[in-house]
């Protein structure tokens, strides 16, 4: 079941954080998320999975900027968010995605537990400026049934910034 957007407002500072948080980017059934000024671009033309990719940081001006198809961008959200009974799950809304930009490759769902900021792995299908501050996503919340443990020690856990894969400490 889909928490309302009235119930998310109800629980924050309870099972649910957002730190901005603003009344007006609650939704009936969601809450946006803004665009860091922030991204990550991988050095590589070919990544390795059981290597630390090599990553440069671009700053979004105010003014814009532009995205190009071919290449992944890896950016994070305004709010900091705290999830503790709850699976958080994210999309692109749909305006950004009627301009071709997907948010998330395959990396929308949360672990009950989550605390921190989102990493956003941004594609275009093609060269669209983008601005900071943009709601870019909306934040979901889902029950979770049965027993389960909380995420408290995972690799992107308490992050403070955008997290390229750490799939290496894996191998």
């Amino acid at each position: 079941m889909i928490l309302s957007g009235t119930e998310i407002a109800a629980r924050m500072g309870k099972d649910i954080g957002i730190d901005p948080y603003d009344p007006d980017q609650l939704n009936p059934n969601s809450y946006n998320l803004r665009l860091h000024d922030e991204l990550l671009v991988y050095d590589a033309p070919v990544l390795d999975m059981k290597l630390e990719n090599k990553a440069s940081k671009l700053t979004i001006p105010s003014t814009g900027l532009q995205l190009n198809p071919g290449r992944l961008y890896l950016g994070r959200t305004l709010e900091h968010t705290r999830t503790d009974t709850l699976v958080p799950m994210l999309e692109g809304r749909s305006s950004i995605g009627r301009l071709g930009m997907f948010v998330h490759v395959t990396a929308g769902f949360g672990d009950v537990g989550f605390n921190g900021y989102w990493t956003l792995e941004i594609f275009v299908v093609q060269p669209l400026v983008i601005y900071p501050g943009i709601e870019i996503c909306q934040i979901y919340y889902h029950h979770i049934d049965g027993v389960y443990t909380s995420y408290q020690n995972g690799k992107y856990q308490n992050n403070s910034g955008i997290q390229p894969s750490k799939l290496y400490q894996d191998f």
